[in-house]
């Protein structure tokens, strides 16, 4: 097992990618606090994932709320060797549409709130440690209508270059894994139902070079390796998890007739 000793703090942990990672760390012999919004589905995660796991109730939006989750994983488990800022809130910002209170609830939670994440951990993270941010594709795709969302990831592309130089002394790792379309509940507002999603699904697979959206477990393959000791050589990185999407767009099955 790669993590026995460790101990994790995930943001984000009680649903998609967030949980199934943590699923991964605490097989591979980690302790993990997981911080999210609903007490339902952190309760559900902690009677799946036993006694190693921690759920907290955490608004990501507040620091202060950050901060006392960390202080409660630090008296559960002492330091900490690894930290995935995971959690983001996703939603459409059309240009003529969009109040200021949408927008910034998108600015808050996946930009702010994994800046004062990374900074609530750091001090207590052991040297050597790793630092995983969360990104999307949709920082390169340009989408339309997903502006707050698209530049809340770009800037997180820029801090794991920066956040990389800061901690590079202590020989803490900062990377970040990129996910391109996966399965998780982020696609709940678009698709409420398991019709509506087998329909998006159906869609989005067609420009998708590999013909498919990704599974949860493969974007926590690649954070996996990012926690591991198996990239100790490696920051200031990004691993792209899309299916091709970015980076050999004309593969997928929407441009076949043109091949």
């Amino acid at each position: 097992m790669r993590l026995i000793g460790k101990v994790a703090f995930i943001t984000g942990g009680n649903s998609g990618i967030g949980l199934a990672t943590a699923k991964r760390f605490i097989a591979e012999g980690a302790r993990v606090a997981i911080a999210g919004r609903s007490q339902e589905t952190l309760q559900e995660a902690a009677a799946a994932l036993g006694p190693n796991l921690l759920p907290l109730q955490t608004d990501l939006r507040d620091v202060k709320a950050i901060d006392a989750s960390v202080e409660k994983a630090l008296s559960a488990f002492g330091k900490i060797d690894i930290v995935f800022a995971n959690a983001g809130a996703s939603g459409t910002t059309r240009l003529g549409e969009t109040t200021l209170e949408a927008f910034n609830v998108i600015i808050e939670t996946n930009l702010t709130g994994v800046f004062f994440t990374v900074q609530a951990t750091a001090p207590h993270m052991n040297d050597g440690g790793s630092i995983i941010l969360n990104g999307s594709v949709h920082a390169v795709m340009g989408w339309p209508y997903y502006s707050a969302y698209a530049a809340t990831k770009g800037a997180v592309r820029s801090m794991t270059r920066v956040m990389a130089s800061e901690f590079a002394g202590r020989r803490i790792r900062v990377n970040q894994v990129t996910p391109g379309a996966a399965k998780t509940p982020i696609w709940s507002r678009l698709a409420p139902d398991a019709e509506k999603m087998a329909a998006l699904e159906m869609e989005l697979s067609t420009t998708i070079p590999l013909n498919r959206l990704a599974e949860a477990d493969e974007i926590a393959h690649a954070v996996m390796f990012l926690a591991s000791n198996e990239s100790t050589y490696l920051t200031g990185s990004e691993i792209v998890v899309d299916g091709g999407s970015t980076g050999s767009p004309l593969g997928a099955p929407a441009y076949e007739r043109f091949r």
